[in-house]
């Protein structure tokens, strides 16, 4: 009786059903625009900030756990969709997204806001600024509603 080695079959390699394609950086999540038109082409790779669309659930639900700090908007730019905040203790300045922004108006040079703060992958070493209110307009300054219509404060 004479006993061949067999050999293992072969597997093929396993692959999510729901990635089609094999990952390429940047990673992208399902569900996700991007994801939605089929990839990007390279020179419209998408902001690595995370947005309130983007942003994880575990994140969202740590950054609406914590304190709600105060300070003042520094710079806001509506056409480029983000600002920075002037923390009220005087540390270093605060990015803000456009879609963090609660309320009607957007924000000008002089609004207190309140906010609360989320780490910025991937080091999570920098934060931004999340459920931003604005708390006092500035006075003697024209406002802008997100619609467009312009009152003054």
């Amino acid at each position: 009786m004479t006993s061949e080695p067999t050999s293992p079959p072969v597997v093929p390699p396993l692959h999510s059903p729901k990635s089609p394609v094999w990952p390429t950086f940047p990673f992208h999540r399902e569900g996700s625009r991007v994801w939605e038109r089929g990839g990007v082409p390279p020179r419209d790779l998408p902001s690595p900030l995370p947005t309130k669309r983007t942003r994880t659930y575990s994140a969202t639900a740590r950054a609406s756990a914590g304190p709600v700090f105060k300070g003042v908007c520094k710079q806001f730019s509506r056409s480029q969709g983000h600002g920075f905040i002037t923390p009220e203790n005087g540390s270093e300045d605060i990015f803000v997204h456009v879609s963090d922004i609660e309320g009607e108006y957007v924000p000008v040079e002089g609004d207190e806001v309140t906010y609360k703060m989320c780490p910025i992958p991937p080091k999570n070493q920098k934060f931004q600024a999340v459920e931003v209110v604005l708390t006092q307009l500035a006075p003697h300054t024209p406002h802008e509603t997100w619609s467009g219509q312009v009152v003054g404060s």
